[in-house]
């Protein structure tokens, strides 16, 4: 594998990147599926308190120590979901997808709270994996599981080419319930 492939795959990514500033100062986060915890130390430099989740307890391990962190092992396609309602300023998902989990990761936004989600969708199965459709987005689907509860602030779907092609669909959404939804979206 080459030195930039590995460097992009360590990089957080950019559309956390780009939303991370919309969740309450300090806040608590929650980083669902983290792997080795790309987003969460990006999260974590910028002063979050961040739950990172991962049922690999091997790539968790890159997290012991880390400050802001708390990592937690965990099988949440297996085990009762440990969260109660309303626990977290932001969630986090980043090229996961449990179907069955998602009405519980909106009741676990505050109002306020900002939930920044990307993943592969239909058409990935063309330039590699994953390629299950279980594992992939139908059409707008994320806007679908918002629709009515969310405030969406930003929505695309297709085609990417870093940091490998890949075809996703990403949003960044407001739980609603505040006058205060942070809506600045400068630069």
């Amino acid at each position: 594998m080459n030195t930039q492939l590995q460097h992009d795959e360590l990089a957080p990514s950019a559309w956390v990147c780009r939303f991370a500033r919309l969740i309450a100062a300090g806040g608590a986060v929650l980083d669902l599926a983290c792997g080795q915890g790309r987003n969460a130390r990006h999260l974590a430099g910028l002063g979050y308190r961040v739950e990172a989740v991962d049922r690999d307890s091997a790539s968790l391990a890159a997290l012991a120590g880390v400050a802001q962190i708390t990592p937690r092992c965990a099988d949440l396609e297996r085990s009762a979901w440990p969260y109660e309602a309303g626990r977290f300023d932001g969630i986090v998902v980043t090229n996961y997808l449990y179907r069955p989990l998602f009405a519980d990761l909106l009741a676990a936004l505050r109002p306020g709270g900002v939930l920044i989600y990307e993943t592969f969708a239909l058409g990935n199965e063309k330039l590699g994996r994953p390629s299950n459709p279980e594992f992939l987005l139908r059409p707008q689907e994320l806007l679908q599981w918002v629709e009515g509860r969310l405030q969406v602030l930003a929505f695309e779907q297709g085609l990417v080419e870093l940091p490998r092609p890949a075809v996703i669909q990403r949003i960044c959404a407001i739980q609603r319930g505040t006058e205060d939804c942070r809506l600045d979206l400068s630069p």
